[in-house]
């Protein structure tokens, strides 16, 4: 029987990846990938010829099965996404999932996630924090984001650049627009960028100079007062 491997790929920089992963994109039978284009560039500059098939969102469901089938005749797949960690706020869960139930060993990679340095290099505490990944589109994003009000560990959401304005503006309206938030930009990209403010000057900063790149924003959790804190002891 063959092995699933999830491989984290670079969410910016091609050096971004390991040597482990490298060698076995080159190895195994096959590389599942989000999106074939994006991941033809990584290939090529490490010149890797692997066979390369289709496997995103919109096609997971269909496919799961067959590719298990593979996988059971003792081919080894790798699944990456474009960038960063497979399952990661990107197709793998499911395909995982569905390995483990066949009794398919699978084995995920340490490697580049874009929340990681974002967290680290934001400043808020990153002992403790809660990753909430990309809010929905359109219904539900308040809802989500009024559940989070009392939460004091820091807050990780993942957001286009194209929502990013009304992402901070319904952020400033239920957590407070003199609320800290950190927006990174482009991580380990040349034009990389890590913003901090209130809600209101991120707002008015990113109104004035435009949007680009993929985008990561971190919230400081709730504060707790002294007297709340003696409360609860």
């Amino acid at each position: 029987m063959g092995k699933l491997y999830l491989i984290p790929t670079p969410v910016g920089n091609l050096e971004d990846i390991t040597l482990r992963a490298i060698r076995l994109l080159k190895e195994v039978n096959l590389i599942l990938a989000e999106d074939t284009r994006t991941t033809s560039t990584l290939l090529k500059h490490y010149d890797i010829n692997t066979p390369l098939q289709s496997h995103h969102k919109f096609n997971e469901h269909q496919q799961v099965e067959r590719i298990a089938e593979r996988l059971e005749k003792g081919e080894n797949i790798a699944l990456v996404s474009d960038a960063g960690t497979p399952g990661i706020s990107d197709p793998g869960f499911l395909l995982t999932r569905t390995c483990i139930e066949h009794g398919i060993e699978t084995e995920c990679l340490p490697g580049a996630t874009a929340f990681v340095p974002a967290l680290v290099n934001s400043g808020f505490p990153c002992d403790r924090f809660c990753f909430e990944g990309f809010l929905p589109q359109k219904k539900g994003r308040i809802k989500r984001l009024t559940a989070l009000t009392e939460e004091s560990r820091t807050l990780i959401f993942y957001e286009s650049p194209y929502r990013l304005i009304k992402a901070l503006e319904q952020m400033g309206e239920i957590f407070g627009t003199n609320r800290m938030a950190c927006v990174a930009r482009e991580i380990s990209k040349k034009f990389e960028e890590f913003k901090r403010g209130t809600f209101t000057e991120l707002i008015e900063y990113f109104t004035e100079k435009g949007v680009k790149g993929e985008i990561v924003i971190l919230v400081e959790g709730k504060k707790r007062h002294d007297d709340e804190d003696f409360e609860e002891e």
